[in-house]
Formats: C-alpha cells, structure tokens, sequence
C-alpha cells in the first residue's frame, strides 16, 4: 500500500492543478446567513426571484480548455448557505483530468452528463483502489475525505455533476499540499535522487480545478482532430 501511495503522489505531482478554492462574492451577505435564526429569517435575506437563480454556464470556471469545476456553494451561491449541500458541474475536454484530490467535509456523488470517464477512488489507508468508468447517466460515490481523481478518456468533451452535502465541502489536492512540505520531509518521503522542489516548480498555478492528462491520451485525439492545445 505504501508504493502505491507513493505512486499516486508521484502521478499527482506531474499532471495536477490545485483544485482553486471559491471566494465569496457577497461576504456581507452569506454572514448575515450564517447568523439567521430562522429559514424565514434566511428567506427575507433572499427577497428576489434572482436570488435563488443560478448559471453554471455564466461562471468563471465554465471551460472545457482543459476543464473547470463549477461549484455552487456557500461561497459563490449564498441561498446554498443553510441547505447543506453543493452542487457542482464538471468539465472534462478531451483528456483532461481532475487531479487527485478529496473533500474533507463532504461525501461526493458523482453523476454523468455526457463522455466516457475514468475514475478511482481510495478510501483510506489499507483500503482498495475502486476504479469506474462513468458514462451519461451512471454514478459513483466518493466518501468523505477519500482520495479520488478522475479523467475523460474519450476525445470528446464529458461532463458531470457532483453532489456534495456539505455547502462549504472544501478541497484539499494532494500534490500541492504535500508539496508545500518543507524539503527535509518531501525529500525524505521520495527518497533519494529526486528533488522534491524540482517536481514542485513542475505543478501548475491554480487554474479552474482540471488540468490535461496523458500526453498519450492527447496525442490519439491529435490524430482525430480532436485535440485543445495547451495553455502553459
């Protein structure tokens, strides 16, 4: 168990993008949320129809170059605060990946729209790796705080929603944690030859929360015209 754990920190580190955390947009307003004694001290917070109107398509983080996750949470949908849930959408261009990551206050289902999708999970130590391939209206779960990443396969644009019942689920992505260690400690866990640091200068900046996969992945959908270039 401990290669294999070495093993997935090892593939985290080439190809992962932390997972950005959502800043709030109306910080005044979700506090006053919070506070709320009552829902229909909540409710007259919230007294426009717009108010409980979402756009996953209007957001920042609604790409398919490579991919984004769209959360609406706490953070970015303030008539989620109270509901105990998040709802995410998930876009996966032609092999591009959600890198491993887990929620440590939330269990996650996961459903897909549209593509062919490859994910495994881990669910702690000692525990197998549970490994499915999702295609339009097929799920799994992914438990609170299990590890999991998942990829589209396919060389079309696939995406997904995920549930989260927590509406500030948060996301901790493995390489960018583990790689914020001091040296000694990375170093030490790699073991000898490798330099932690070096690997750390190869994980890109925070982006929309879904990097591009395999190069081999992206090189067989080169050839079916199929492909979105990369943007680093």
């Amino acid at each position: 168990m401990a290669l294999l754990a070495l093993g997935f920190i090892a593939f985290a580190a080439v190809a992962s993008v932390a997972l950005a955390a959502d800043a709030d947009r109306e910080t005044d307003l979700v506090a006053k949320l919070h506070m709320a004694n009552t829902n229909l001290d909540r409710m007259e917070l919230l007294p426009d129809d717009s108010d409980w109107f979402f756009d996953f398509t209007k957001q920042d983080k609604y790409t398919f170059s490579p991919g984004g996750v769209i959360n609406a949470n706490a953070a970015t949908f303030p008539a989620t605060v109270g509901q105990g849930m998040t709802l995410a959408m998930l876009n996966l261009g032609p092999c591009s990946m959600l890198p491993p990551h887990f929620h440590p206050r939330a269990t996650n289902f996961v459903v897909a729209i549209n593509g062919t999708t490859q994910t495994y999970m881990i669910a702690e130590n000692g525990a197998r790796t549970v490994t499915e391939v999702l295609k339009a209206g097929q799920m799994t779960i992914f438990p609170t705080a299990s590890i999991h990443t998942m990829m589209n396969v396919g060389c079309e644009n696939a995406q997904l929603i995920s549930a989260l019942n927590s509406d500030d689920s948060g996301t901790t992505n493995l390489a960018n944690t583990f790689f914020s260690l001091p040296a000694n400690i990375t170093n030490t866990i790699i073991g000898g030859g490798i330099s932690a640091q070096d690997i750390y200068g190869r994980i890109p900046t925070v982006g929309t929360g879904s990097s591009f996969g395999p190069d081999q992945c992206r090189a067989a959908c080169a050839k079916q015209g199929k492909m979105i270039k990369r943007e680093w």
